[in-house]
């Protein structure tokens, strides 16, 4: 009876989830046609976004344009919709690492992407395009850190905000340009920046383009450490290393963590309270809580992984 028990309930709870997950910004009701601006952002080839899992369940996804600062073409935007889509039904999945090619990480959109969809029309799907892709990339059941190398502008800033975490290497920046391109954020940026930093230090990074170095980055709340190695891989290391401290155990125990935090920020007090039980119905007597509870006391520092 209990066995069945747990079998239902975990089968509704994770029907619930599902549905949040795919929770999109923007539908079809909102006069959002997806395959429609997927067709026009394809259109405006360049880049590539680079997907790399590890066996100890942690990924990099490269933003890879190093000739343009890597900046997202057109299909670059849909392939990094792709890749998130793909990182949602990762089993083995703990952890993410964001990160750009050639030292550096993005310098927001390529100009002639921009330019050829300047019309107001154009501007506003593909900022509904990518506040979608950047919602999922915020949602994903993993931890996830944004490394920055060299200068985020832009997109690229605001790329770093749709991460938990930001790891900021020697000299580089965090700078919300927008307003010398004589717009705003676009792709949620100010919206996630608000929740990270408060209203009163968005404000003040948007209205003055600010560079935020990561010294700044720490004080503000923007950055979470600042990572001291010189050289590319040996900064990836290093931010596997400091993501690692997060990421250990099963990958069903750190996903469970990470949608709770996301319910939490994210849903009214009554309906994060309602999927947090829901979240710890579908861990409580299974197979790793048993382990644990197996092995001693419940204080004790046991060993899941």
């Amino acid at each position: 009876m209990a066995a069945y028990v747990r079998k239902s309930l975990l089968q509704s709870t994770w029907r619930r989830l599902l549905q949040q997950k795919h929770r999109l910004v923007y539908t079809a009701s909102q006069e959002f046609n997806e395959n429609e601006i997927t067709e026009k952002l394809q259109q405006f080839p360049g880049g590539s976004i680079d997907l790399k899992k590890g066996n100890d369940g942690i990924a990099f996804l490269t933003v890879n344009n190093p000739s343009k600062m890597n900046a997202f073409s057109g299909a670059m935007m849909v392939q990094l919709k792709d890749q998130v889509e793909e990182l949602e039904g990762w089993s083995e999945g703990k952890g993410l690492i964001l990160h750009g090619a050639a030292n550096t990480f993005c310098s927001g959109s390529d100009l002639n992407s921009v330019k050829a969809i300047s019309n107001p029309q154009d501007g506003m799907e593909m900022c509904m395009f990518m506040q979608n892709v950047l919602t999922k990339l915020m949602r994903l059941p993993l931890i996830s850190v944004a490394v920055v190398q060299g200068k985020a502008l832009g997109g690229g800033a605001e790329l770093t905000t749709a991460c938990d975490f930001r790891l900021l290497a020697l000299g580089s920046e965090i700078r919300f340009v927008h307003k010398h391109m004589g717009v705003v954020p676009g792709w949620g940026g100010a919206a996630r920046l608000v929740q990270i930093v408060g209203s009163r230090t968005t404000l003040k990074l948007l209205s003055t383009a600010q560079k935020v170095d990561p010294e700044i980055g720490l004080k503000l709340g923007l950055a979470d450490a600042i990572l001291t190695s010189f050289g590319e891989e040996r900064i990836l290391n290093e931010a596997r290393s400091w993501l690692s401290q997060y990421t250990k155990g099963p990958p069903e125990i750190i996903k469970a963590i990470k949608k709770v935090v996301v319910s939490g920020k994210e849903l009214p007090f009554e309906s994060a309270l309602q999927t947090e039980k829901d979240i710890f119905g579908t861990v409580w007597g299974g197979p790793v809580n048993l382990k644990v509870l197996a092995q001693g006391s419940k204080h004790k520092k046991i060993r899941i992984d």
